[in-house]
């Protein structure tokens, strides 16, 4: 892993830095000013419900906690962090996710831990081992340096059982808090400890009582009959607003970010674990990722963009690039988000290199590659993914890959998969994204009006220019016949707009004297004559 973040030149503008990561970061350092007692590493963890599959929502929480745990070793010049990615795998499956295989399967276990449950897609132990490889697999391509805990193993080997015990000695302090929150029905079968039935391995929601705090025994009605069950070993699992408190508590987390629609659960988290006798970790309250319909995403609908068909259409940086920005803002995230991330983050990428240290620890980038134990790539582009897009939606959804590489290759000096293995990469994701929602769309409109006429004189201008002209030349003579009162536009994203539409077939585009310049002045002027024709 690079020590990027760990440059001497960086601690001083880190203090002051209103780059979110910092401002979190520094809650930290005022918790613990001389570092943790005892030299002890400071814990950042986040939590994961294996009940679905992984989505970007799951990498969004470990992504921008690592990225406050980087900031936070910056500020301190390079105190002891640890980052603990928690599967909360124990919890009993509530209803069967709607994106998953063999449903009526996973109907007839309903109730039990998810680590009890048959892998639905029949390659894993478990449908929460499953589900964790999937999340592990992931977090591992990003490179992220996390280590992950199962609730089933650590409540089954007997690390959790300390914590029970206390949670049994507290048990009428944690009914006080919680049950004036809860409703009357509710309230009526609620407590904080869900015993793992030894008849039917379901996870019940009954009234217990707890019969011996110190040997974690209690007892409850199970299937008619009143038995003492001990709690220890996997014999239970706690509520899980309770369960949170307590991972805290035993775990000694310091720092753990969740979404705005578990605010309350966070407060409840909060007062139970100081009576547990801890204290509630610092931490972020994001907004939540929503579809394009403005819903939330989630796991069981599946509903929104999977980690999967972005990286379809787009690099990983750029996920991580979305991501970082705004936390505390709701965004939609879908498909058409994707081209501008990408083309964001590699301008904001090229602006890092010659920025003074303040400024690159406001630069996203900086956060999106320590995050993932990086250097900032030097390396510019010679062409936007904006452009590669629309050079791609010209060619033809059938044009191949070399094609595409013959035509950058005339016009930008050097240009093959060798030279420029990250915009191989990207042609891949642009030719991908063109076929499944671009070339489907694309439509050329015939000219009208002055358009007519301004399209003749730009077929003219090009034509007494050289193959090499540059793009601002071209660019420059775009604008001149736009301005030019004879054709009769308002103004020029009236003349650019109808370029899109007749040359491009669609209703945006790119900076013409760019496309032109990288499309070539003879297939442009083939565009405009088909066009005209």
């Amino acid at each position: 892993m690079t020590d990027l973040h760990l440059h001497p030149s960086l601690r001083e503008p880190a203090q002051t830095s209103k780059a979110w990561p910092f401002e979190e970061a520094r809650k930290l350092v005022k918790r613990y000013p001389g570092g943790k007692p005892g030299g002890e590493p400071v814990l950042f963890e986040t939590g994961y419900g294996p009940s679905g599959l992984p989505h970007i929502g799951t990498f969004n929480e470990v992504l921008r906690t690592t990225m406050v745990r980087r900031a936070y070793e910056t500020l301190t010049g390079g105190v002891s962090t640890r980052l603990v990615a928690f599967s909360d795998d124990m919890d009993g499956l509530r209803k069967v996710p709607d994106n998953v295989p063999n449903g009526d399967m996973l109907r007839e276990h309903l109730g039990k831990p998810l680590t009890a449950i048959p892998d639905p897609f029949g390659k894993y132990e478990s449908f929460a081992h499953h589900n964790n490889a999937m999340l592990r697999a992931f977090l591992d391509r990003f490179g992220f340096d996390y280590e992950f805990v199962s609730s089933t193993e650590r409540y089954r080997s007997g690390a959790f059982d300390d914590a029970l015990k206390n949670v049994l000695r507290h048990n009428q302090d944690i009914l006080d808090i919680m049950l004036p929150t809860l409703r009357a029905e509710r309230a009526a079968t609620y407590s904080p400890v869900l015993p793992v039935s030894p008849k039917s391995g379901i996870v019940l929601q009954v009234p217990v009582t707890v019969v011996d705090a110190d040997a974690g025994l209690v007892s409850f009605e199970d299937a008619g009959e009143t038995i003492t069950h001990s709690i220890l070993g996997g014999g239970a699992k706690l509520q899980w607003k309770v369960d949170w408190a307590m991972r805290w508590v035993a775990l000694g987390v310091d720092y753990e970010m969740y979404g705005k629609d578990l605010t309350d659960s966070g407060v409840q988290s909060g007062k139970i674990a100081k009576a547990l006798g801890g204290r509630k970790p610092e931490g972020l309250i994001y907004e939540m990722f929503l579809d394009e319909k403005g819903e939330k995403i989630s796991k069981s609908k599946g509903n929104g963009l999977s980690m999967e068909e972005w990286l379809a259409y787009g690099s990983e940086e750029s996920l991580a690039f979305f991501a970082y920005r705004e936390p505390k803002a709701a965004k939609q995230l879908h498909i058409g988000v994707v081209p501008k991330a990408v083309d964001e983050y590699l301008q904001m990428r090229g602006a890092y290199p010659e920025q003074e240290p303040d400024k690159k620890l406001g630069n996203p980038v900086h956060h999106v590659h320590v995050a993932r134990g990086q250097d900032v790539p030097g390396a510019v582009l010679p062409v936007t993914y904006g452009l590669l897009l629309n050079l791609v939606g010209v060619m033809g959804a059938d044009a191949s890959k070399a094609q595409i590489w013959r035509y950058l290759g005339q016009y930008v000096a050097g240009a093959d998969a060798a030279t420029y293995p990250e915009l191989d990469r990207l042609i891949d994701n642009a030719m991908a994204y063109n076929r499944d929602f671009v070339a489907p769309t694309l439509q050329r409109r015939k000219p009208v009006g002055g358009e007519v006429a301004a399209l003749k004189a730009l077929d003219a201008r090009l034509a007494a220019l050289p193959a090499d002209a540059a793009a601002d030349d071209i660019q420059n003579i775009v604008y001149e016949i736009g301005k030019d009162e004879a054709h009769g536009f308002a103004n020029l994203r009236d003349w650019f707009r109808a370029l899109y539409e007749t040359l491009l077939g669609s209703s945006a585009g790119p900076r013409m004297g760019s496309f032109i310049a990288l499309f070539g002045i003879d297939n442009t002027r083939r565009l405009i004559a088909e066009a005209l024709a």
